[in-house]
């Protein structure tokens, strides 16, 4: 309804004049009120952080330039750190986010300082996490960033995201944040330390669609640098329909729903139950959760290896159905993965094979889930449903090629997330 349709609506109840200009009033006072449609939140790209891999930095007094792939776009901009597994509160001394040119340079006058709370650094005590304040910087959906980050003093444990499949740097000691050549910027490495998020707004309906899974959402095995996980090409797809839906990864290589990351092993993360809420159900603008998990509970222990862990389909689905029932509480919708194939994979079993489709039965007929994603099928091969077709496989059996991953975003149906 217009400006003028709701004021005369307004004078048609008056019963007198005065009343009239009473009402009348009320409706300007209401109309201003509503002002302009407010910005809202989503993240645009995300990482879930664990404890430190073997090839995690250790920092001092040095500058990170981190390389992200933003899936929505926004006119403005900001950044969420933790240090969740840290040894030591953290202090960040700088932080920037600008457009990434190539490598670590980023492209001219593209690059604004960031302050947190109004100041230009923080500390950021165990365990905590913290956003930055807002700046305004227009995002594009498939734009690449740079956020760099000055580490004050020294880092003890790093919080990281180990597979990044992006090439990000770590400078000489000193503040960088506000350079935009890439000079500084001499050892490169393949996580993300620190950066949990980053998020954009705008006033169009903008809201997340968060990848929640192992290392088949990570991305394990494809191509560094060229953004071609499962999630991205969903990305690309949402973009191609004009539809600006952030897609955040909160893949974990190895992860598993009932179990903790095995011993020696511990950048596999905390259990998919424990980490559900801070790594998908608090994400900023979230209103659709795809979960894709558990192919690692049956195969990571067994008979021999870890027996004490391992689970039975009925377990799995008890867990996804705990996935569904607290999206359901928090009014975000939740859609099944089904687990795909992995024969020959190294720790395949004819007793995890049938798990594996009984579970899978289960996420086709799941009431409680909105809906599935029938994975399986989009890269298993017809002639032998046990094994990923050989034009997706990357050569372990497990996880699946760049194609293999394109051929899981083309299964996906799109209408699902309206």
């Amino acid at each position: 309804m217009s400006s003028f349709e709701r004021w005369r609506v307004c004078l048609a109840r008056a019963a007198t004049p005065v009343l009239a200009v009473a009402i009348a009033s009320g409706c300007v006072m209401q109309n201003a009120a509503r002002g302009p449609r407010p910005e809202r939140w989503s993240t645009a790209w995300g990482a879930s952080e664990t404890l430190p891999s073997p090839d995690s930095p250790t920092l001092s007094n040095q500058t990170l330039r981190l390389i992200v792939h933003a899936s929505s776009g926004g006119n403005q901009v900001r950044i969420k750190l933790t240090n969740i597994f840290g040894s030591r509160p953290l202090i960040i001394g700088g932080a920037s986010i600008g457009s990434q040119e190539s490598g670590a340079r980023l492209k001219a006058g593209s690059n604004h300082a960031l302050t947190f709370s109004g100041r230009p650094s923080i500390l950021i005590p165990i365990g905590a996490y913290v956003l930055s304040d807002p700046v305004p910087m227009s995002i594009v959906t498939q734009q690449d960033l740079a956020v760099s980050i000055f580490v004050n003093g020294d880092s003890g444990e790093v919080t990281v995201h180990p597979l990044a499949l992006e090439t990000s740097f770590v400078s000489t000691p000193g503040d960088f944040v506000a350079r935009e050549d890439s000079g500084p910027f001499q050892t490169v490495i393949q996580n993300w330390p620190y950066l949990v998020a980053v998020e954009v707004s705008s006033t169009d309906n903008s809201r997340s669609i968060v990848a929640f899974g192992d290392s088949i959402t990570d991305g394990y095995r494809s191509t560094t640098g060229a953004n071609h996980r499962w999630p991205d090409y969903f990305a690309e797809r949402l973009t191609a329909a004009h539809r600006n839906l952030g897609v955040v990864n909160e893949g974990i290589s190895g992860n598993r729903i009932w179990h903790d990351a095995i011993a020696g092993r511990l950048f596999f993360g905390p259990n998919g139950l424990s980490r559900f809420d801070r790594d998908a159900i608090t994400v900023s603008g979230v209103s659709h959760i795809v979960v894709l998990l558990g192919i690692n509970d049956i195969g990571q222990a067994g008979p021999t290896s870890h027996p004490e862990e391992q689970v039975s389909a009925e377990d799995i689905i008890a867990g996804l159905k705990q996935f569904a029932l607290r999206a359901h509480a928090r009014g975000i919708r939740i859609i099944g993965g089904t687990l795909t194939p992995y024969g020959g994979a190294a720790y395949f079993s004819m007793q995890g094979e049938e798990k594996r489709e009984q579970v899978n039965a289960w996420i086709r007929t799941a009431k409680e889930f909105d809906g599935f994603i029938d994975f399986d099928a989009a890269i298993r091969d017809p002639a032998m449903p046990t094994l990923i077709k050989a034009a997706f496989d990357s050569g372990d059996h497990l996880h699946p090629s760049d194609e293999g991953y394109k051929a899981m975003a083309g299964a996906i149906d799109l209408s699902l997330f309206d």
